[in-house]
């Protein structure tokens, strides 16, 4: 994207939780004639201004396409653990909906590091919302050591392509080949193994920045996000206006 400007703003959202109505900080990132809007959910330990986040969100911007992430309720009201899972899926469909007016015509794709996954995806099976697709990075299956608390009982409800790009070390899915079975079980879904890492997408002895681990992370989703543009180019001037941006050299 060099040479043309990106656009970061913020705003808020307003989510109507039982207690009443909540403002949710949005950030946007959004690079000249985008292609598409990923809508970015953090972790349960993090927020929307992490550092993984923010630079997933740079990433995103550079490969054509503008981020929306947010906070979720339990974090904007200062608390450490998050709430019922039904006030995050709200707060995914608050979201969902802003973004959707803003992005047009755009394909919308709900991405999300664990926690935000996981909630983006029970939104999706519960018709909440309608994304063009999913991509989870780091899906919790269960927590760390407990692999009979498994999280995946709606993933195959969910007909819209998904894509987990998980770390072959991340002891939230061990063991691996029954993280294999159940992504089998889903339509259209599939998992981009990398090696070597862990739940964070970290390795051992890591010396990369922030920068180049979410650098890694999107090289395993630009096919897939490619695939996700290309099914609404039949759309009359749909190849102009989602036309990939060349590699940087």
């Amino acid at each position: 994207m060099s040479g043309e400007r990106v656009v970061e703003s913020t705003r808020t959202c307003v989510v109507e939780l039982p207690s009443g109505a909540l403002s949710l900080p949005v950030l946007r990132v959004e690079p000249p004639a985008p292609r598409a809007t990923v809508i970015l959910a953090p972790g349960a330990g993090a927020g929307a201004a992490h550092p993984f986040m923010a630079a997933m969100a740079a990433a995103i911007a550079d490969f054509g396409m503008t981020t929306v992430r947010f906070d979720f309720p339990y974090r904007v009201l200062g608390r450490r653990m998050p709430g019922p899972a039904s006030h995050s899926i709200l707060a995914w469909a608050a979201v969902f909906e802003d973004a959707r007016l803003e992005s047009g015509t755009a394909p919308i794709v709900a991405m999300g590091k664990s926690y935000g996954g996981r909630m983006a995806s029970m939104a999706a099976a519960e018709d909440t919302i309608d994304p063009d697709a999913l991509v989870y990075l780091g899906y919790p299956l269960h927590p760390p050591g407990r692999p009979e608390k498994e999280r995946a009982a709606h993933l195959p409800r969910i007909t819209v392509p998904q894509l987990f790009v998980s770390g072959r070390r991340d002891p939230f899915i061990l063991p691996a080949e029954r993280w294999d079975v159940i992504v089998g079980t889903c339509p259209a879904a599939s998992i981009a193994w990398m090696d070597g890492a862990g739940h964070s997408f970290e390795r051992s002895r890591d010396r990369r920045t922030v920068m180049d681990v979410a650098a890694s992370v999107l090289a395993e989703a630009r096919d897939f996000l490619d695939d996700v543009v290309s099914s609404q180019r039949d759309t009359p001037g749909g190849e102009a206006r989602f036309a990939r941006p060349p590699d940087p050299a």
